[in-house]
C-alpha cells in the first residue's frame, strides 16, 4: 500500500514540476499525454511516475552507488547531476512509448530534478511514506 502512497506522491509533485519548471513552447519540462482523452494526462503522470520509481529504485541505486567518490569530492553537490540523468532516462523511456516526459534541455532537466527533488521529499515527509515499516 506504501507503494501506491508512493507513486501517487511522486505523480503529484512531477504535475507540481510541470507547473513550476514548465515554460512556454518547447522550454521547461512538460507531459505529453497518450492521447486527447480526458483522463490521459492523469493516466500519463501515474505511468511516468511509476517508471521514475523502477528507474530511481534499480538504475538509481547502481549509480548513486558508483558514484560515491564524486559525492565525497563534490560534498554532495553531485546528487543534482545524477537525478538529472535518471530524469533523462525517465525522458528517453516515455519518447519510445510515444508519451510521458519531455524536458527543453540538460539545464532543465536539473532544475526539474531539483524541484522534483524537493517537493517529493516535502510530500513524502509529510506524508510519513519515508518512515521503515517497523518488523
Amino acid at each position: 500500500m506504501r507503494t501506491v502512497i508512493r507513486v501517487l506522491v511522486n505523480a503529484f509533485a512531477l504535475w507540481l514540476t510541470t507547473l513550476i519548471v514548465g515554460g512556454p513552447g518547447d522550454h521547461g519540462v512538460w507531459i505529453v499525454p497518450i492521447s486527447t482523452d480526458d483522463y490521459s494526462y492523469l493516466i500519463t503522470l501515474l505511468l511516468v511516475a511509476l517508471v521514475f520509481g523502477l528507474v530511481n529504485g534499480t538504475l538509481g541505486r547502481v549509480v548513486r552507488f558508483v558514484s560515491i567518490p564524486l559525492y565525497i569530492v563534490t560534498l554532495g553537490l553531485f546528487a543534482l547531476f545524477v537525478n538529472a540523468f535518471l530524469l533523462w532516462i525517465v525522458v528517453w523511456l516515455s519518447d519510445l512509448a510515444g508519451f510521458g516526459l519531455a524536458v527543453g534541455g540538460f539545464w532543465w532537466g536539473v532544475l526539474a530534478a531539483l524541484v522534483l527533488a524537493i517537493l517529493s521529499g516535502i510530500l513524502n515527509g509529510l506524508l510519513g511514506t519515508n518512515k521503515r515499516k517497523d518488523s
